[in-house]
């Protein structure tokens, strides 16, 4: 199986980003499944339903979201009714929506797509790995789903990195996302478990973590009151993982970098070319 997972769409650059090269990535790579963060899509704050609805018609088949989740109210409402949009599994119970959800590909095969947030330097939401071993118990690999992805919003490096070597062997992919940053250490753990710190952002890199770069530089020189963060304009790049699994126990075979677009060095999985 081919999986893309794309990170943080950050604004209009991202979703420009995402909206043009995602359906031809996905005819020209022959994906099988599409997962994207897009907690940042509306103007860099949460997502609204037409802009998610956006983001499936371009090509994802789920969208996760993380701290981020409500901050356009509409949020609360929809994600009810739209099984393809999950929110952090750890979120408190009562919570709207859903924290994982079942993709089935265009062959068939079933695709679990966990979110979890983790809780160092963000909200003291319940632990994200009792809500991870609890989705995958009750969906495991090899038996319930034929891959699975966790995408683990987190600010801390080791705190996805524990995320990803205590679901070694039992997911196909464990990502970070939350950072807007890409890590270059993509690898497939002892497990099968494929793994990157941070998936970065689709959006504009000349930019501060996707947001235009006067007000972040004045909130460091100065403590006083400012402006709202507004999103960067400029050209989006496309960053995240690709993922080759193994058909019979649904672990990874091959992981690559993907970047695609200004201002960072390029790179995709040419064995799919």
């Amino acid at each position: 199986m081919r999986i893309l997972f794309l990170g943080d769409i950050v604004g209009r650059p991202g979703r420009h980003a995402v909206t043009e090269r995602l359906p031809g990535l996905r005819e020209r790579w022959r994906l099988d499944c599409v997962v994207i963060n897009g907690e940042n899509a509306a103007g860099g704050f949460g997502i609204t339903e037409s802009i998610c609805d956006e983001i499936l018609q371009a090509g994802a088949d789920a969208v996760t979201l993380g701290n981020h989740s409500f901050d356009q109210r509409e949020a609360l409402v929809f994600i009810a009714r739209q099984p393809r949009l999950i929110r952090p599994a750890n979120y408190p119970p009562g919570t709207p929506g859903r924290g994982a959800t079942v993709i089935e590909t265009a062959r068939g095969a079933r695709v679990l797509v966990v979110n979890v947030m983790g809780r160092i330097y963000l909200d003291p939401l319940d632990d994200p790995f009792t809500a991870a071993d609890r989705e995958l118990d009750a969906c495991p690999l090899g038996a319930a789903a034929d891959a699975v992805i966790v995408d683990m919003h987190a600010e801390a490096t080791s705190e996805k990195q524990a995320m990803a070597h205590f679901l070694d062997g039992r997911a196909s992919l464990v990502v970070g996302t939350h950072t807007h940053a890409p890590t270059g250490d993509h690898r497939i753990l002892p497990g099968g478990t494929a793994y990157l710190s941070d998936a970065g952002m689709c959006g504009d890199y000349d930019s501060i973590l996707g947001m235009q770069k006067d007000e972040p530089i004045r909130r460091f020189l100065q403590k006083t009151p400012g402006s709202r963060l507004e999103a960067a304009t400029g050209e989006g790049t496309l960053c995240g993982v690709a993922v080759e699994t193994d058909d019979a126990t649904g672990l990874a075979k091959q992981v690559w970098a993907v970047r695609l677009g200004p201002h960072l060095e390029e790179t995709w999985p040419r064995a799919w070319d």
